[in-house]
């Protein structure tokens, strides 16, 4: 019935034709994809308690990426069931929201990383970059023992933020202004943690590396790991079941 009312030969037979079919068809897709993001605020669902990184998990994240960690070890659980039984519930879009670049990653030598955050004490993650082997029998990192020697030299924090600022993530001016003190106030539990804590909500203050004389490229490097994936209480969001 169909060939009556197109000649599907002519169309193969002729380049032109066939290219002008392709781009209308193709055109007529992509409206339909892209049209209705003009009329949506926001392709991301907000999730409660997802926030900005503190100064010094950003400087950690630097660190992770310059060390190519993202060559290894993935940041998203995908929702299938057994990655969801392994890692933890599967990732939200609304977690890389203030990721630039984000760390999804395509290719897992290690274990995925976006729920480490909490599963391991400080001293782990300091011996297993110290000496992986030590802690994972089989691992085939390389070490990173000079991190622990190494002291942070993050840059001027505050020109970090405004560039991140500028491409929407939502640090406030105050947290601009403060953020070359934040960084070093979140290795100090006895500072005065007040406003770092609105700033802040659920930001881990104390010394990550075990030596609280200097803050090195360790702490940033496992304060940035120790909040991964602990920002949303997914248990709260979980349906309840109903009782019976």
């Amino acid at each position: 019935m169909a060939s009556r009312f197109f000649d599907h030969k002519r169309l193969e037979k002729n380049v032109t034709l066939l290219g002008v079919g392709a781009l209308i068809v193709v055109a007529i897709g992509g409206i339909v994809e892209i049209a209705p993001l003009f009329w949506i605020d926001s392709t991301i669902e907000k999730v409660e308690g997802v926030r900005p990184y503190t100064p010094l998990e950003l400087a950690g994240r630097n660190i992770y990426i310059r060390e190519g960690c993202y060559n290894c070890h993935s940041q998203m659980v995908r929702p299938f069931r057994d990655e969801v039984e392994r890692y933890g519930h599967y990732s939200l879009a609304a977690e890389s929201m203030y990721d630039h670049p984000f760390q999804w990653g395509s290719k897992r030598t290690g274990p995925d990383l976006a729920r480490v955050g909490g599963r391991y004490s400080d001293e782990w993650h300091v011996q297993h970059l110290v000496d992986p082997r030590s802690v994972v029998p089989e691992s085939i990192m390389p070490p990173y023992a000079f991190l622990k020697e190494r002291p942070l030299k993050a840059g001027d924090m505050t020109k970090h933020l405004t560039a991140l600022s500028r491409v929407g993530v939502p640090y406030s001016e105050e947290a601009i202004k403060a953020a070359n003190d934040d960084l070093k106030l979140q290795t100090d539990e006895f500072g005065d943690l007040e406003a770092f804590s609105k700033r802040y909500p659920k930001a881990q203050v104390r010394d990550f590396d075990g030596n609280p004389k200097q803050i090195t490229e360790m702490d940033a490097l496992v304060a940035y790991l120790q909040m991964l994936g602990t920002l949303v209480d997914f248990q709260a969001a979980a349906p309840q079941e109903q009782p019976r």
